[in-house]
């Protein structure tokens, strides 16, 4: 009965989606002159459409150059505003490069939709002024992100600490990587804040409150192993990120081999985020299908939605020794008929060693029969082969990863599973 509901849900989906296109069709037809026009522009090479005026209220300008010499142009589609209304997310996909020495696809994103754009420039002037409206750049100097200013050595957790799920518990251990690996700056490398200028020290700030997403792929980047899309550069409100390939979701009825594959994959991102050699814990907060994608040729999944990642310092809990740090903490298992959800305690994720919320938050979201997305149910690892199902083990251990019966089920079951699903994978291989 709930896969029959689930497949009339996912027949409803793409009829609105079939009605949807058919609207845009017509006024397509209608706006013809004007759109052919859009389609000629090269707006990322002007100033206002990527908000350079805002700076430093914003992300940064390291590809500035790149962007304003024509060096990127919107696809297709992306130049049209008029599908702005559905890019609730503001992200794009461009092309980088120039055509004789051939181009790439790479990913830009405004880090936030118009009004949480809108919400930033209110908070700055709020915060300066008691007003939602004024000269944002004369406010930024009445703020805390000016008040760190070239006097300050370092950038200090009392300073920043609960600005962001990156900082929500941060260590100065954590605080000297982000700025010494601050990629929006030409002298980087020193942990030393002061050693930014003041247009980058605030841009740096303003990202770690608002935004971190592109703190967390500098700090964390994919060229020492670890599993996010590679950052490239920024230009006032927009970042430049690396095209990974399509997203985990569009992989949800592939063949079971690949599913099996994407599977494995995805339990060892939670292995490797939780324990690791740098002793820093990269809790998932926001775990969905469309936080992921697969590489078109190497097959491998990266995180492509890093905003809500809380990095706790393993090594700081060992010194501190806050109330319980060495008990192993169990998620709570949440049995919502939402999408994407999860239960956690950040201030239990920031105290304790030991801690299962990313096998938790993969099996829940994304592998069991609990995981769900746009109308389908099941998981990933749904409809598995008969012989699989018959034996029972891949459900076993799926249930006990998403809701765990026994204490520190989870931990054990998410060990087994990553065994089991890497010995399948190499059976189908």
């Amino acid at each position: 009965m709930l896969r029959l509901v689930s497949l009339k849900l996912g027949r409803l989906y793409r009829y609105v989606k079939l009605a949807v296109l058919g609207s845009l069709a017509a006024v397509l037809v209608l706006n013809t002159h004007s759109l052919l026009a859009s389609l000629q522009r090269n707006e990322l090479s002007e100033r206002r459409f990527l908000q350079l005026n805002k700076c430093p209220a914003c992300w940064g300008t390291s590809w500035c150059r790149k962007f304003l010499n024509g060096q990127l142009r919107l696809e297709s589609w992306g130049r049209l505003r008029l599908f702005d209304f559905f890019n609730v997310k503001n992200v794009y996909f461009a092309r980088y490069g120039e055509p004789r020495e051939g181009s790439r696809r790479v990913v830009l994103k405004r880090l936030g939709s118009a009004q949480e754009l809108a919400d930033i420039d209110t908070k700055i002037c709020r915060r300066a002024t008691g007003r939602g409206r004024c000269d944002l750049l004369q406010a930024l100097h009445a703020t805390e992100f000016a008040s760190l200013n070239g006097d300050v050595r370092l950038l200090t957790p009392d300073a920043v600490e609960g600005w962001s799920d990156l900082v929500h518990c941060p260590s100065q251990r954590l605080l000297d990587r982000l700025v010494r690996r601050y990629a929006e700056t030409k002298d980087s490398g020193s942990f030393l804040l002061r050693n930014l200028k003041d247009s980058e020290r605030m841009q740096l700030l303003i990202t770690l409150a608002f935004n971190p997403e592109p703190l967390v792929l500098q700090s964390f980047p994919s060229d020492e192993g670890w599993p996010f899309a590679k950052y490239l550069g920024a230009c006032g409100r927009m970042v430049a990120v690396n095209y990974v390939g399509e997203e985990l979701w569009s992989y949800f009825n592939a063949p079971w081999e690949k599913r099996v594959d994407l599977a494995w994959q995805l339990m060892e991102i939670a292995e490797q985020l939780t324990n690791n050699d740098f002793e820093f814990a990269l809790y998932l907060l926001d775990v969905s299908f469309d936080n992921f994608a697969v590489g078109p040729r190497d097959g491998k999944v990266i995180i492509v939605d890093a905003e809500n990642v809380l990095v706790a310092d393993k090594r700081l809990i060992r010194q501190n020794k806050p109330e319980n740090w060495d008990v192993w903490y169990e998620s709570k298992f949440d049995d919502c008929d939402k999408e994407a959800c999860l239960s956690f305690s950040k201030e239990i994720l920031c105290a304790r060693v030991t801690v299962d919320h990313n096998y938790y938050a993969i099996c829940q979201n994304l592998l069991s029969r609990h995981a769900t997305w746009r109308g389908t149910s099941g998981g990933l690892l749904h409809d598995p082969p008969a012989e699989i199902a018959k034996d029972g083990r891949l459900e076993a251990l799926l249930d006990e990863c998403a809701n765990p019966k026994k204490r520190y089920g989870r931990f054990q079951a998410a060990k087994e599973l990553r065994e089991y699903l890497a010995q399948l994978s190499n059976n189908v291989r």
